[in-house]
């Protein structure tokens, strides 16, 4: 039986809203963003782990996209800001909350994101949440996970974890834990498809 509920954020809670990000954004971070995210710069992985600041990481940046720090750093804080509400997730994450299901967050996310993000109304249903730039471990390495489940004292068989990259609900099976893709072109689908897991139906 499923009690406890694990969302990642990025394309399962929240997502880029993607006009205005494909419009202004979509080309200069298509090394975070585009479609193979498992090639993503070392640099950005250091700044999800909270091991570089944001001006360190936009330095970078800048070296990558042949421009000046301060562009790089706007058009992080600019990607930041597009950032909104999953509604078909949120209204599950509501659902689940009636019901009595724990709800956690597992997100690789850096400080500047997590601070925009919590603002969000939907951050008020979650029992607690584990960030990499927080706890410097990062998806997918086991000890992430192995970190939620200790800290929240979690019985990896009654928890599911829902991403949106394959390989990391592939770890979370491989710790013990109830794994779920989701599909993130198609969230409603996606959210359907979790209530039957979840339910048991």
């Amino acid at each position: 039986m499923i009690k406890n509920i694990v969302f990642d954020l990025g394309g399962v809670v929240v997502a880029h809203n993607e006009e205005g990000f494909r419009e202004k954004l979509g080309k200069f971070f298509d090394f975070v963003f585009g479609p193979d995210m498992k090639c993503v710069p070392s640099f950005w992985v250091d700044y999800d782990l909270g091991i570089l600041t944001i001006d360190e990481t936009a330095a970078e940046v800048a070296k990558y996209r042949d421009c000046d720090a301060e562009t790089a750093k706007m058009h992080m804080l600019q990607a930041i800001a597009l950032q909104e509400e999953v509604e078909p997730t949120v209204e599950l994450i509501k659902e689940l909350k009636a019901k009595g299901y724990k709800l956690y967050v597992l997100s690789n996310m850096s400080k500047e994101y997590i601070e925009f993000l919590r603002k969000l109304p939907v951050f008020d249903y979650f029992d607690y949440q584990v960030v990499s730039s927080e706890v410097h471990l990062g998806k997918p390495d086991p000890e992430i996970y192995n970190y939620l489940l200790e800290h929240c004292e979690l019985n990896p068989a009654e928890t599911i974890f829902i991403d949106d990259r394959k390989d990391n609900v592939e770890v979370a099976e491989s710790v013990g834990i109830v794994p779920f893709h989701f599909d993130r072109r198609n969230p409603q689908q996606a959210c359907d498809e979790l209530r039957k897991v979840i339910y048991n139906e």
